[in-house]
């Protein structure tokens, strides 16, 4: 099933079921008004949920109305942890290359990841909003999961089992800010505004065998200002996958429902395949050329993030945003 969350002028909005084909919605009033309802009681509420989907698919849900992407909040508006990894070793590597910098052995076995801000997510057509455009805002294309309970010390395996719902991600960064945030030993929290989430979360088996080894064997594709710059895979290459992810989340401590898990920049090595963000453009510049040429983005610009199924129609709706002053 296909899940969304619709503006009502509240913070964590109204529950809709969204049509396989992303054509028509109908609200899940009686079922559960807000996502985190679900997640919270998953095995009793889904369910019911995907009777409600099943109606819609089969258009015989009694009061289905057209879905606009533009109602949408991100399907998970705040949540009670994002935590964002960087699975795609490719990424790292060609960053590192890119000022002569060795990747260390330990990051082709134990997973990179941050903990970002969950209190503030945005929606797929929300704008973003900047301060200043020499704080070089950049787009990351990411696939992310929801979960639901996790226990302490969870396997891969187990932690993959927890994973509720597939969503897709652009965990904009400001560049120029990381690396003062950096030389202080302690992680990012200026460099990284809110996240935006597409219009929809999808369960697993929406996208059939497309989901496997905890991997989205798809291509997410990246518009920036109208051209096309990515066509990324992102299965193949995923170093660690998303049951790895959790459970190094949860080594040490419990992940409850309704985390929300990213999955990094997606990357490949085929540099024909274009990029997810645009900090791998400018290091793969630096490392033929000597230095970067692509300049970060500037106000006006926009950003267009898409996955697409093997059936050609899109997975999550896309995420459409443009980048804004702050007024």
């Amino acid at each position: 099933m296909k899940l969304a969350t619709y503006k009502d002028g509240s913070r964590d909005g109204q529950l809709v079921v969204v049509s396989r084909d992303l054509s028509t919605a109908h609200y899940a009033t009686g079922i559960a008004s807000k996502l985190q309802h679900v997640l919270d009681d998953w095995n009793f509420v889904s369910p019911q949920l995907q009777d409600l989907s099943d109606s819609l698919n089969s258009g015989k849900a009694r009061h289905a109305f057209p879905f606009n992407p533009a109602q949408c909040m991100a399907p998970l508006p705040r949540a009670y942890q994002w935590a964002d990894g960087s699975a795609f070793i490719n990424h790292v590597e060609l960053v590192r290359k890119a000022r002569n910098a060795e990747v260390p052995a330990t990051f082709y076995t134990d997973p990179l990841m941050y903990q970002g801000g969950s209190d503030d997510f945005m929606g797929p057509l929300d704008n973003v909003v900047v301060a200043s455009e020499k704080y070089g805002i950049d787009f990351e294309a990411e696939i992310a999961v929801i979960t639901g309970d996790v226990p302490m010390r969870a396997t891969p395996d187990q932690a993959l089992d927890g994973v509720r719902l597939l969503m897709l991600a652009n965990d904009v960064s400001l560049r120029n800010l990381i690396p003062d945030e950096l030389a202080k030993g302690f992680g990012f929290v200026q460099s990284k505004p809110a996240t935006a989430f597409g219009p929809v979360a999808v369960t697993p088996d929406e996208v059939g065998d497309a989901w496997r080894g905890g991997r989205l064997h798809l291509t997410l594709q990246s518009t920036w200002n109208g051209r096309k710059v990515g066509m990324c895979d992102a299965g193949d290459e995923m170093t660690f996958h998303f049951g790895q992810l959790i459970a190094h989340l949860c080594k040490t401590r419990n992940v409850r429902a309704g985390s929300v898990i990213g999955s990094g920049t997606v990357s490949n090595k085929d540099w024909s395949k274009g990029y997810s963000c645009i900090a791998e453009k400018r290091a793969i510049e630096t490392i033929e050329d000597g230095a970067p040429k692509t300049v970060f983005m500037k106000f006006g610009d926009t950003i267009r993030l898409e996955v697409k199924g093997k059936d050609g129609q899109s997975v999550f709706g896309a995420i459409e945003q443009e980048i804004t002053p702050l007024i």
